[in-house]
C-alpha cells in the first residue's frame, strides 16, 4: 500500500458509514481505523470530517462535470479528492494518483479510474476560483427549513459559515483563573470565563493536562453552571452527567455532586476526569427517570439528551447520518426528564435544563410547555445575565446560543439554557 493511502481508504469507509448507514462517526470510527498507527487514525478522522463539512460544495462542484451520479463508493473518493485540493492543500499530484488507484483497486469500481481522472484534471484545470465561487455548504433540507423558520435566512447563513469554519479547542479553568491560563497556554480569555487556543493542539501534550489544571469543554458548554451558581456544600445533581465537563465545574465550585448517567462506559469516564482533576463527585450509574434520592437536592442540573445540533460544528457527519425521524420520541423524553428533575429539587430549588440544539423544539418550547404543567414554576431569567452573554440572547424562556454568535472570535456551540425554580 503506498504512503497516505491507509488513512485515505478508512476515511472513505467512514464517509460510507455515515452515508450509506446513517452512523455517527464516534460510532463507526473504533472497527473502521482498527490496525492503523495513531497517527493514521488521526489523519482519517480529520479527512473524514473534512470531506463531510464541505459535502455540499463537492457535490454542487461535482454536479456539471458528472453526466451521470456515480456509485456511492466513487462519489466518496471524488468528494474526498475534492477536500483535499480545495480545501486541505495538498499536493495535486498525489491526491490525483490516490484516487484513481483506490477507485481501480476496488472490484465493483475498477473501471471508474478513468472518470475519476478526467473529472479531477478539469477541476484542477478551473482552479481554486470555481470551487470559491460556490456558497458556504449548506445544511440538509430536513434540519435547514426549521431552522430558517425559526431564525431566518441570513441566521442561519451565519451558522452556516460557522459550520465550515469548524471550531477551535475550548477550556475551562479548574480555578477560574481564564486569563492566568490563557498567558499559560498562549490562548485567548473568554469574556465567559473559557480560554481559547488557536489550531488543534493535541490535548494530553498540553501544560496542565496531567495535573487537572483545565478540561476542555465549549465555552457555550461552560455556560449552564455559570447560570446554576452553586454554592459550596449545595447538594446538586447533575441529571445526564456524560462526558462529566459539568461534573467537574460543579466539583470545583466546591458543590456536593451527584453525577448520574445511564452509561457504565461514559461514567467510567467521567470517573476519570475527576480523579485527573483531583476533584470529587458521587458517581451513580442509574436510569434518571427511575433513580430516587434520600432527600431533595438543593439543585439539579439536566443536560438533556438531544439532537446535538448545536455541534455541527464539531460533529460535520451528525446532519447527514440523521433525517429528523426519532425526533418527537427525544422531545418526549425531554419532558419526562424535566418532570422528574423537578421531583429531585427541594421546594424553593433550582433546576437548569439546557441541550446543545438550535432547535425551538427541544428549548423555548420545551420550557414554555413544563410551566403549563407546574403552576407556579418560574424562569429566572436574570441568572442567566452572565459575563459575556450579550442581552439580546436571552428570551422569556431562557438563553438562545448560536454558532453564528461571536463570529470574530470562532463562534460557539448552539444552546439553550434556563433556570426554572420550584415554588416554595
Amino acid at each position: 500500500m503506498k504512503p497516505g493511502e491507509a488513512p485515505r481508504r478508512a476515511a472513505i469507509a467512514l464517509m460510507g458509514a455515515v452515508l450509506e448507514e446513517g452512523r455517527l462517526l464516534s460510532d463507526a470510527l473504533p472497527r473502521t481505523v482498527e490496525g492503523l498507527s495513531p497517527g493514521d487514525r488521526a489523519r482519517a478522522q480529520r479527512l473524514a470530517e473534512g470531506a463531510l463539512r464541505w459535502l455540499d460544495r463537492s457535490d454542487r462542484r461535482l454536479g456539471p462535470l458528472l453526466r451521470n451520479r456515480p456509485d456511492i463508493f466513487t462519489h466518496n473518493v471524488l468528494r474526498l479528492a475534492l477536500y483535499e485540493l480545495m480545501v486541505d492543500g495538498a499536493a495535486p499530484h498525489g491526491v490525483v494518483d490516490a484516487a484513481v488507484g483506490i477507485v481501480a483497486a476496488n472490484a465493483a469500481t475498477a473501471r471508474r479510474g478513468g472518470l475519476v481522472n478526467a473529472v479531477l484534471r478539469n477541476v484542477l484545470r478551473d482552479g481554486q476560483a470555481a470551487w470559491d465561487a460556490l456558497p458556504e455548504p449548506r445544511l440538509p433540507k430536513w434540519l435547514r427549513k426549521p431552522l430558517v423558520a425559526d431564525f431566518g435566512k441570513e441566521a442561519i447563513a451565519g451558522i452556516e459559515r460557522a459550520h465550515a469554519a469548524g471550531a477551535p479547542l475550548d477550556l475551562t479553568p479548574a480555578d477560574g483563573d481564564a486569563a492566568a491560563l490563557a498567558e499559560r497556554l498562549g490562548g485567548q480569555a473568554l469574556p465567559t470565563g473559557s480560554v481559547r487556543l488557536p489550531g488543534a493542539p493535541q490535548v494530553s501534550a498540553l501544560p496542565g493536562y496531567d495535573e487537572g489544571a483545565w478540561w476542555v469543554q465549549d465555552a457555550a458548554a461552560a455556560l449552564p453552571v455559570r447560570a446554576l451558581a452553586p454554592e459550596r456544600g449545595e447538594r446538586v445533581l447533575d441529571l445526564c452527567a456524560a462526558p462529566g465537563g459539568k461534573t467537574l465545574q460543579l466539583a470545583a465550585a466546591g458543590a456536593e455532586v451527584t453525577a448520574l448517567d445511564i452509561s457504565q462506559r461514559r461514567m467510567a469516564r467521567v470517573a476519570e476526569n475527576l480523579a485527573r482533576c483531583g476533584l470529587t463527585a458521587e458517581t451513580v450509574v442509574a436510569d434518571a427517570l427511575e433513580h430516587t434520592a434520600a432527600q431533595p437536592f438543593d439543585a439539579v442540573l439536566l443536560d438533556a439528551p438531544c439532537t446535538a445540533t448545536g455541534t455541527i460544528r464539531r460533529h460535520p457527519d451528525l446532519p447527514h447520518a440523521k433525517d429528523g425521524g426519532g425526533f418527537p420520541e427525544l422531545f418526549a423524553l425531554q419532558e419526562r426528564l424535566i418532570d422528574r428533575a423537578l421531583t429531585l429539587v427541594r421546594p424553593g430549588g433550582r433546576v437548569v435544563f439546557c441541550t446543545c440544539s438550535l432547535l425551538i423544539d427541544e428549548g423555548e418550547e420545551q420550557v414554555r410547555d413544563a410551566l403549563g404543567r407546574h403552576p407556579g414554576l418560574g424562569v429566572e431569567t436574570a441568572a442567566l445575565a452572565l459575563p459575556g452573554v450579550e442581552p439580546g440572547w436571552i428570551g422569556p424562556e431562557g438563553l438562545r446560543l448560536r454558532p453564528d454568535y461571536w463570529a470574530d472570535r470562532g463562534g460557539m456551540d448552539g444552546f439553550f439554557i434556563t433556570v426554572l425554580r420550584r415554588p416554595a
